[in-house]
């Protein structure tokens, strides 16, 4: 059952160095407070799993705390690159960054199929392209028809976090909008740590909502705004203006290091 806690506390309590972590969240409802949190407390040698990394794994590899990055498709939005994530890649800085590359739809077959604790996601996809050649699939053939299949391992992240619009005071949590792969990786997850706009006492029926049960979640943490600069439908929009900015902040590395050290090391947890 979730238990309602500080975003500090649950960090410290449900994610550990060397742990497999998952932050999603599909254009909007993006974790960046609770990303900020595992960067202040200087977790270390994660794998981070996401469908698309952002802003806020450019920040969390350029901050030195993740060894692999399981992903598809990396940039910074409607700007270009990830300079962070390049720099780790091309350079090695700050430290060396093994990827595991999927397609979209493998990520989210390989998500789905952790949720339902299967061992593998099977998938029309991959045959054709060199991506097989470096990433982790392999192919089977269906034993009802003959087609041949692609086939991903599950995604079973020790913590998975996301953001969502509301929880009640049981710890329920609800999320609308574009909801990506919210569901999934928290179904998949060993543990998860919800961050929420705000706690309400109920929840009003949404035409398209998600509701997640407390028995799913382990720690909900009320962060206001803890999905800027995304947006979180229905609460704020997005934040163009910093993805354009960071264009420029994450390009050199002592500008990023020094926006970092005043933006989120010297932030006050929450």
């Amino acid at each position: 059952m979730a238990e309602i806690a500080s975003l500090s506390d649950a960090v410290r309590e449900f994610v550990a160095d060397e742990q497999v972590v998952a932050l999603e969240g599909f254009t909007h409802l993006i974790p960046h407070a609770a990303a900020h949190e595992l960067i202040r407390q200087g977790r270390r040698e994660l794998t981070l799993v996401r469908m698309t990394p952002d802003v806020i794994y450019d920040q969390l590899i350029g901050m030195g705390c993740a060894r692999k990055l399981v992903f598809s498709w990396g940039g910074n939005p409607g700007v270009g690159s990830l300079h962070r994530l390049r720099d780790a890649v091309e350079n090695g800085w700050p430290a060396p960054l093994e990827l595991e590359e999927h397609s979209h739809a493998g990520m989210a077959a390989a998500y789905a199929a952790g949720a339902a604790n299967l061992p593998f996601g099977v998938l029309r996809g991959y045959a054709g392209t060199d991506l097989v050649e470096h990433t982790r699939v392999a192919f089977v053939d269906c034993p009802f028809t003959g087609e041949r299949l692609a086939a991903v391992p599950a995604h079973r992240p020790d913590v998975a976090i996301i953001h969502a619009q509301q929880a009640d005071r049981d710890g329920n949590v609800q999320l609308w909008g574009i909801t990506g792969v919210q569901k999934e990786v928290v179904l998949a997850a060993r543990r998860s740590i919800v961050t929420v706009e705000e706690i309400v006492d109920r929840f009003d029926s949404r035409p398209g909502a998600v509701v997640l049960p407390s028995w799913v979640i382990d720690a909900v943490a009320c962060v206001p705004h803890g999905a800027h600069p995304s947006y979180a439908h229905g609460y704020y929009e997005r934040d163009n203006k910093f993805y354009v900015a960071w264009e420029a902040i994450s390009r050199d590395r002592d500008t990023f290091t020094a926006w970092m050290r005043e933006h989120v090391l010297e932030g006050v947890p929450v």
